[in-house]
């Protein structure tokens, strides 16, 4: 059998199970479990499964984004941790864009006392922070309203972004595997490129409960960033394949 043929039907077998081990795929395959673990990686690139300790599954797909006051809920601990590391690895004098998201957020918590950064954003609630709290210079971008996670999004938002130079952007996202970023709301894609255009670094800032998560809009592949801040949990296969990719990683 030729390894589009074996990985069609490991790909059918995987659909059938969604969740299956790599033993089992041995047996049913009946090749070795090198072979099998050829062919996952492969398809793990290619954005269809995600490898779990001892076998894999299909990605899980992401019909809706949860509200902002949903998220906040959620992971709060590593959120934390993911946004102090951020916060610390920002250089004096530098221009910033702190994406939508309760983890951006926790950049905002850490970031009050430097008076030295201009910081752009499309989240309100960032913005209210810092213009209560912070000594940073800030702009919001503006644009359409997504009252569900107070932010703006649309063309509107993209056309203010793309007439900036930004140092360093924080990108947060709902969905992202070995292929790259996604969203289940079309209206969030011409902001995120649009950002991804503009700054000259590109940080992704998400936690591991985001990874192996698929949704219908696709974003950007992986390697458009330059580097990744997220958890401890992330998964070791993806750990591996993402330093592979000469993509800094950095597990709070």
């Amino acid at each position: 059998m030729i390894p589009a043929e074996r990985q069609k039907q490991l790909l059918n077998l995987i659909r059938q199970h969604h969740i299956i081990s790599i033993t089992q795929l041995v047996e049913l395959l009946g090749v070795s479990h090198m072979t099998v673990r050829r062919d996952i990686q492969k398809l793990e690139q290619e954005g269809l499964v995600v490898s779990v300790s001892g076998g894999v599954k299909l990605l899980e797909h992401l019909s809706d984004e949860l509200t902002h006051n949903a998220k906040s809920l959620l992971s709060t601990l590593q959120k934390e941790k993911i946004g102090a590391f951020a916060a610390q690895s920002i250089p004096q004098n530098t221009t910033i864009y702190l994406d939508a998201g309760t983890t951006t957020l926790e950049i905002a918590h850490r970031i009050v006392d430097r008076e030295d950064l201009l910081v752009v954003t499309n989240d309100f609630i960032i913005a209210d922070f810092l213009m209560k709290n912070g000594q940073c210079r800030l702009i919001h971008c503006g644009g359409t309203v997504n009252k569900a996670n107070y932010s703006s999004v649309g063309e509107l938002a993209a056309q203010l972004l793309r007439q900036l130079s930004i140092d360093i952007a924080f990108i947060s996202t709902s969905s992202w595997n070995l292929k790259g970023l996604t969203t289940p709301d079309e209206s969030k894609l011409p902001v995120k490129r649009a950002i991804l255009q503009s700054s000259q670094k590109k940080v992704l800032v998400s936690d591991s409960s985001k990874y192996g998560k698929s949704a219908t809009f696709h974003i950007c592949a992986l390697e458009q960033f330059d580097s990744i801040i997220c958890d401890k949990d992330l998964l070791d296969n993806a750990q591996t394949a993402i330093r592979e990719r000469k993509i800094e990683l950095i597990l709070g």
